[in-house]
C-alpha cells in the first residue's frame, strides 16, 4: 500500500470518529534521515492520538534477518522530539526498546514516553506474537510479572496506571492578552 493511501486511511478512522495510531520503526533497512524527517512531519500535522516507535528488529524468517537491528539511541532521542511535538499524545515505551536493552522501557519513559503495554496473553500463546527474534515476553513483560514491572516503574519514579489509557486531549491554557505600557 502506498504511503499516500496508509496516510488516507488514518484520514478515513479518523473522519469516521475513531482514535488513530501512527508510527514507524526505527532503523529499518533503506530508511534514511529524509524518510524519518517525512515521518515526523506527518506526525507533527497529522496528530495522531498514539505514536508508536520503536528500533526495527530482524526476524529470521523475512528477507531482513541479516539486517542490523535499529538504534536504541536514535529513539530515544525521536521519542524525545514526539514528546516536544504531540505534548498530550500517548507514545508507548515499546517492547523492542525492551528487547534491545535490559532497561529500555525505563529509557523510552525516561525520554518522553507514557504508556507501557505488557504483553497480558496467556503464556501458551506469547510464542504466537514473535514478530521480531529474542521478543521480551516474560519476566517484567508478561502478566505474572506486573508486579516487577511495577517496581522497575517506582524506580524511575513513575507508576503503573491500569486503566484502559484512551486519549484525553487537554485544552491549550488560554492567556490574557499582554498589556501595553
Amino acid at each position: 500500500m502506498s504511503w499516500q493511501r496508509r496516510q488516507q486511511c488514518l484520514r478515513d478512522l479518523r473522519s469516521l470518529g475513531y482514535q488513530v495510531g501512527a508510527g514507524f520503526m526505527v532503523g529499518s533497512p533503506g530508511q534514511t534521515l529524509e524518510h524519518l524527517a517525512e515521518d515526523l512531519f506527518f506526525l507533527s500535522t497529522f496528530r495522531p492520538e498514539m505514536v508508536g516507535i520503536g528500533p526495527f528488529m530482524p526476524q529470521h524468517d523475512t528477507p531482513f534477518a541479516g539486517e542490523p537491528a535499529g538504534s536504541v539511541e536514535l529513539t530515544l532521542f525521536l521519542l524525545s522530539l514526539l514528546r516536544l511535538m504531540l505534548p498530550n499524545g500517548l507514545l508507548p515505551a515499546t517492547t523492542a526498546l525492551g528487547s534491545l536493552h535490559p532497561r529500555g522501557r525505563e529509557l523510552g519513559i525516561c525520554a518522553g514516553a507514557n504508556v507501557v503495554m505488557p504483553n497480558l496473553s496467556p503464556e501458551d500463546a506469547r510464542q504466537k506474537y514473535q514478530i521480531y527474534d529474542h521478543k521480551l515476553s516474560l519476566g517484567a513483560e508478561s502478566a505474572e510479572g506486573l508486579a516487577d514491572l511495577q517496581r522497575r516503574l517506582q524506580e524511575i519514579n513513575c507508576c503503573i496506571a491500569s486503566g484502559r489509557g484512551d486519549f484525553t486531549p487537554v485544552a491549550p491554557a488560554v492567556l490574557p492578552p499582554p498589556t501595553l505600557g
